[in-house]
Parts: C-alpha cells; structure tokens; sequence
C-alpha cells in the first residue's frame, strides 16, 4: 500500500469526549430550528431513485454534532410503514461526486430497483456521518478495548491522539436520540425486527457492537469487510478480545439475523484468520443459516465500489420479502 493511499485510510481508521444521558424520547421532537443550513464545504448527495433529505449539525447530549441523512425510496409516501437501516459513514453511501475518494456504495442504485421488483421490503435508510478524525473513537468497541492488554491500549490510544474512545456514546445517540427522533419524524415499523444496521471496516465493527449491546432494539447486522484487526497489521490480541466479547455477549441466534463478508485484496487480505476465527465461534453458539451467514469474495476490497456490488446479498439478507 503506497504511502498516500495508506494516509487516506487512516482519515478512515483513526478520538472523543463523555456526554450524560438523555431519556429515550428526550429528542423525539427535536424542531427543525435546531439544525444547522448546510454550506458548500458539505454538498448535499444526489441520488437517482428516491430522495435524500439532510438534517445538518444533528444536535446530541452524548456526541458532537454530524449531518444525518434519510434515504427514501420512491415507495415511501408518508402513509405506508418502511423498515429502517442504519448505515454508518454516511457521507459515503450515495454520491459518489461529494465523497474523499469518488466512490460511494450508490446505495440507492441497488436498493430502489430490488424495492420495486419485490424482492426486498420497503425501507429508508438513516445515514448519520462520521466525524473524520473521531471515526476510530466512535466505532472501535469500549468493551473490545477493555480487554486488550496495557501495551495495546497504550498503542491505541497514541493512534487517537490520547482522545478517549466514546463508541458506547455512540450507541446511545443512536438508541436514545436519533432512532426516537426518526420514528417520530417518519413512517417507520418501530419493532427491533424491522430495524437493521450495516457498515463496512470500522463500520461493521460498531454494526456488530450495536447488535450486541442493544439486541431489544436491533433485530439484525450487516457487517462488510470487517476491521477486525483495528490497525494495519494481522495481530492477534484484538481479535482476541473480540473473540471473548462476542463469546460473552452475542445475543440468541434464533432473534437476529447476521450478515458477514470479506474480500481478498487490499486491507480484507488481512482479515482472513480473524473472520475464520470468528466463524468458528459463531457457529458453536448456534449461528447457522438462512439466519447467519460469511462469504468470501475473491479478488473483492476494501472499498466502496465492492461493497456497492455485493450490496445486493447483505440486504437480501436483512429485507428479503420473504423473510418475514
């Protein structure tokens, strides 16, 4: 990986601050007067099927302020109820045109068309952003890093700028504010089985954490190109301590369902024996198809345009129309 490239990532990888706690509904009736104008640093996202509709500056008593932004398909219109998918980094996820790297999952190329054919249950997406350089502090896990040993903490912490991690913060925006704030605002099906989560590297890392500690209100996960390994290198203690967070804390097989892939190449060529790990644990705990599944996508990356063609299976897997 050539020194550039490697410095782009890291923007991705690699901060944070303790808030106090809100009551569950506290921003269900968060007014529109609340929210930033958006400027020109931070263009809105095109979409060709659908709509986006942003929400700037996102007010929350646990994390600093991020965009949201709301996918609707053409089959929203107010009236009928849509499940909901959280996906995270949610500035990568439309435009390709507004992204770092000119490249995005163009979620609603492949969402919309399967919608309307009727393979998938309709559905809008929430898009909070990340923070940049606070990305690393509020997608690696409190309770994954609890368990690493002091020398890797340290190491962490010196990667975060000695800015403590604030993932568990994040999940509470989430739980506490953001999804009481959509479903009041929205026409959403509010039961945990029409809630799903997705997200890529650092992104599944947090989809697979919320689906863990908050499995009453999750119902399911899709976790692409997982960043098991929370650097640059293949080590074995964080998978490790992931491994015994998940050994712990992975909720009844029988109540979620749970996507997992990785490709070959660039960073995902790094993944392979965490993931088998994982697999493996997985599998004694009862995790076994159509609920459950981890694929391989050979000569696949770790990017947007791979994780946009194999978008279709990940959400096959969590709105099939036929799986509910």
């Amino acid at each position: 990986m050539n020194q550039n490239r490697r410095f782009a990532l890291a923007s991705w990888l690699w901060t944070s601050a303790a808030y106090t706690q809100a009551p569950l509904n506290a921003f269900a009736q968060v007014p529109p007067s609340a929210f930033a104008k958006g400027t020109a640093i931070d263009p809105m996202q095109k979409v060709r099927y659908g709509r986006v509709e942003r929400y700037d500056n996102f007010p929350s008593t646990f994390v600093e302020p991020r965009h949201i932004e709301i996918w609707l398909p053409p089959s929203y219109d107010g009236r009928r109820e849509h499940a909901v998918l959280y996906m995270h980094d949610g500035q990568m996820l439309f435009d390709a045109e507004t992204t770092w790297n000119k490249q995005s999952w163009a979620v609603d190329q492949v969402a919309a068309p399967m919608i309307d054919r009727g393979l998938l249950r309709n559905f809008i997406v929430v898009a909070p952003w990340n923070l940049g350089p606070l990305r690393f502090a509020e997608y690696f896990p409190q309770a994954w890093f609890k368990r690493l040993s002091t020398a890797t903490q340290v190491r962490l912490q010196q990667r975060m700028s000695e800015v403590r991690l604030r993932s568990d913060e994040y999940l509470r925006f989430l739980v506490h504010e953001l999804k009481p704030w959509v479903d009041d605002r929205y026409k959403t099906l509010r039961a945990r089985e029409h809630c799903m989560l997705m997200g890529s590297s650092m992104g599944a890392v947090i989809s697979l954490y919320a689906l863990c500690e908050y499995p009453e209100i999750f119902g399911g996960a899709a976790c692409l190109s997982t960043h098991w390994i929370g650097g640059y290198e293949r080590n074995p203690e964080v998978p490790g301590a992931a491994l015994e967070y998940l050994s712990d804390r992975l909720p009844e097989p029988a109540r979620v369902r749970l996507w997992m892939d990785r490709g070959t190449i660039e960073l995902d060529a790094l993944y392979e024996e965490a993931q088998q790990a994982v697999d493996r644990l997985l599998y004694t705990k009862g995790f076994r198809a159509p609920g459950f599944k981890s694929l391989v996508h050979e000569g696949s990356g770790h990017n947007e345009r791979d994780w946009h063609r194999h978008l279709p299976g990940p959400l096959s897997h969590l709105f099939s129309s036929t799986s509910q």
